[in-house]
């Protein structure tokens, strides 16, 4: 029986509760202030103004985990206990930003805890945790195969008393936002290092400095994801102070390993409540059509979808705790082998179950009317996001095979 924690448990129900006053209503007028924002990837008054009701009620932070349960009192969740929370708002895929706990802040935030100085979380942790400002993870190059991290080419290099670097990113997520200020950037500071893995170091690169710019806005299957926006961006010569790197010149790899393993799971999380609220439209607008006179929830090919995707949401959500519960208990880093399983199966069967939801809706699924087209993008782009689903498949066979290969058994 999957029992979560009292504390838990009350924030389920109060989310719920905001959610059905504050978000599920005011869908519609999202849509509409997202359509006429101007500039485009400008933060909404209806985000805005709810950010400030969901301080109030106590649901703010909500990702915080407990070793960090000084930066948010109200949080100090456990993956696990964090897991039904962030399911409820992937049930509508701008919520998590209400509740300060949307990507890439929130991996952002964990970075900032772990391995900023003190100096560094006053200056952008505080404001980020505040929700006042936004922020930026600079890894993806386009003319590179970023899914192998050893391969970023963005130079970093020293000069006197400053970090200077040169090069480009892409698919920046939150770069386009009108409220992000910091980017943490990585690249190659030691190219000839031996040891690959110590090439890379990891910088603090404030949104304002001259010789960063914004190339333009990417989009993904169509949908620019505005207000948060995914950008091209280069970096020309951009300099900042020696003490904006983060834990030191050389470990950017060890921070990114550290950084994306929670971020895949979160991602994971939404998803499966984007696919629980595809299940349930697609339920009843079976009730609500018919065809060749009988309703669509009578056809047989139909059951089938909706049973097929009734168990393949439960076996998804269950990987998921199962691996929040061992990330719990061994760490990320000793987890990676469930984190990998989740980060591989999870947004490909929730593709998949979103896209049989649309087919129930016919032509109205693949409009902007319902939330699933969308959703469907959302799951299609986190096949990449954090790391391609073919490198996790890699790393997660040769660590099954090295652990049974040879089991006498």
């Amino acid at each position: 029986m999957i029992e979560h924690s009292e504390k838990s448990n009350d924030l389920k129900v109060r989310l719920a509760q905001f959610m059905g006053r504050h978000i599920y209503p005011h869908e519609g007028l999202y849509a509409q202030q997202r359509e006429a924002a101007s500039p485009r990837f400008a933060p909404l008054p209806l985000v805005e103004e709810l950010k400030q009701l969901a301080r109030a009620e106590g649901l703010w932070n909500l990702f915080v985990p407990p070793q960090f349960v000084e930066f948010s009192p109200v949080a100090g969740l456990s993956n696990f206990d964090y897991a039904p929370l962030a399911e409820m708002m992937g049930r509508v895929l701008w919520s998590a930003e209400v509740f300060n706990c949307n990507a890439p802040d929130s991996g952002n935030m964990e970075v900032l805890m772990k391995y900023a100085s003190t100096a560094q979380q006053d200056q952008w942790l505080k404001p980020l945790l505040d929700g006042e400002i936004r922020s930026s993870y600079a890894m993806t190059e386009p003319q590179v195969a970023s899914s192998d991290a050893t391969n970023i080419e963005l130079r970093i290099e020293r000069d006197a008393e400053q970090w200077v670097l040169n090069g480009r990113k892409w698919f920046i997520t939150g770069a386009m936002n009108s409220s992000t200020r910091i980017f943490i950037v990585m690249g190659k500071s030691d190219p000839d290092n031996a040891d690959r893995h110590k090439q890379q170091t990891q910088v603090l690169v404030p949104a304002d400095t001259p010789g960063l710019t914004l190339v333009r806005p990417l989009t993904t299957l169509g949908y620019d994801d505005a207000p948060l926006g995914h950008a091209e961006v280069l970096f020309d010569n951009v300099r900042v102070p020696l003490d904006h790197v983060l834990l030191g010149a050389g470990r950017g790899f060890e921070i990114a390993q550290g950084r994306l393993g929670p971020g895949r799971m979160h991602h994971c999380m939404r998803l499966v409540g984007a696919a629980q609220r595809s299940l349930e439209l697609a339920c009843q607008r079976a009730e609500e059509r018919s065809t060749f006179g009988r309703k669509l929830s009578q056809h047989q090919s139909v059951r089938e979808d909706i049973a097929r995707s009734f168990a393949e949401i439960e076996m998804a959500r269950l990987l998921v705790l199962k691996t929040c519960r061992k990330m719990d208990e061994v760490g990320a880093q000793a987890a990676r082998d469930m984190i990998a399983a989740c980060k591989t199966s999870v947004p490909v069967m929730v593709q998949t179950i979103i896209d049989r939801c649309m087919q129930i809706h016919g032509a109205g699924g693949l409009s902007s009317d319902y939330f699933m087209a969308e959703a469907f993008n959302y799951a299609r782009w986190c096949r990449l996001a954090d790391g391609p689903d073919q490198v996790h498949l890699m790393a997660l066979g040769k660590q099954v095979i090295s652990r049974y290969a040879d089991d006498p058994d």
